[in-house]
């Protein structure tokens, strides 16, 4: 009963809201901020039915962060893509440019030609109404920044009458030595998330290889009282080493 409880709440918690404002109007639920919780949910009642309810709440917390880990992968690449994107459309805007037309007609040239629809949005902003477009924060990412940058040379391309393709150009350049470096790092580090995944799955392993010769390791890490407490420690000391190793590769990829 406590663990359908818990997986009610899990299911019915809010989703989150920006903060500093309120939305004018209801939006309907976005289940991908809730698939962690619902994994979650779903975990602990499987195994709740076949387990002990240790194991269903360690196996909700497994699943629940390995889902969560999961989106946050996806949305590193959803934004490199963008990112990619917004790269050829600045390529585009700076040919447009070398070409002789006009500002509004390069940019809006460029922004047909991005495959990314708010990245064409941004670009043709910057360049049509470059006042609107704030000032990139220390925690912005590359797309944002380099709109902003585009944004600063159209204003005073149009305050001094200077060339605006060269700076294009140039923020072009930038994106793409960043990819670059993004790529050589990935390749760096996949030696590191290769011993990362390997060493995550050497439990299950061991546990394998206990069964196969004859011993019950999961009969006694789930039924006595110091297998228990071995079983805490040892999922404690897992998540932790993946945590360290993963905020590890993030350091050094950025």
């Amino acid at each position: 009963m406590p663990l359908l409880l818990a997986a009610g709440a899990l299911l019915l918690w809010p989703a989150g809201r920006s903060r500093g404002r309120l939305p004018a109007v209801r939006r309907p639920v976005a289940w991908g901020s809730r698939l962690p919780a619902v994994a979650a949910a779903a975990a602990a009642l499987a195994a709740a039915t076949t387990s002990t309810p240790l194991v269903a709440v360690l196996a909700a917390a497994c699943v629940g962060g390995a889902v969560l880990a999961r989106q946050r992968s996806r949305r590193e690449e959803v934004e490199e893509q963008r990112v990619d994107a917004l790269t050829e459309a600045l390529g585009a805007l700076a040919a447009e440019l070398r070409s002789g037309r006009a500002m509004a007609d390069a940019a809006a040239a460029a922004g047909a030609a991005c495959a990314d629809p708010a990245g064409a949005d941004a670009l043709v902003r910057a360049v049509r109404a470059p006042a609107s477009v704030p000032a990139a924060g220390p925690d912005a990412g590359a797309g944002e920044v380099a709109v902003a940058r585009l944004a600063s040379a159209v204003r005073l391309s149009v305050r001094t009458g200077c060339s605006l393709a060269a700076v294009t150009g140039a923020v072009e350049d930038d994106l793409r030595a960043r990819r670059r470096h993004r790529l050589e790092l990935r390749t760096a580090l996949a030696g590191p998330r290769a011993s990362a995944a390997l060493l995550a799955g050497l439990p299950v392993l061991a546990l394998l290889m206990g069964s196969g010769v004859g011993a019950d390791p999961w009969g006694v890490l789930t039924t006595t009282g110091s297998g228990q407490v071995l079983l805490v420690v040892g999922v404690a000391l897992e998540g932790a080493g993946l945590l360290w190793t993963g905020w590890l590769v993030r350091r050094a990829a950025r």
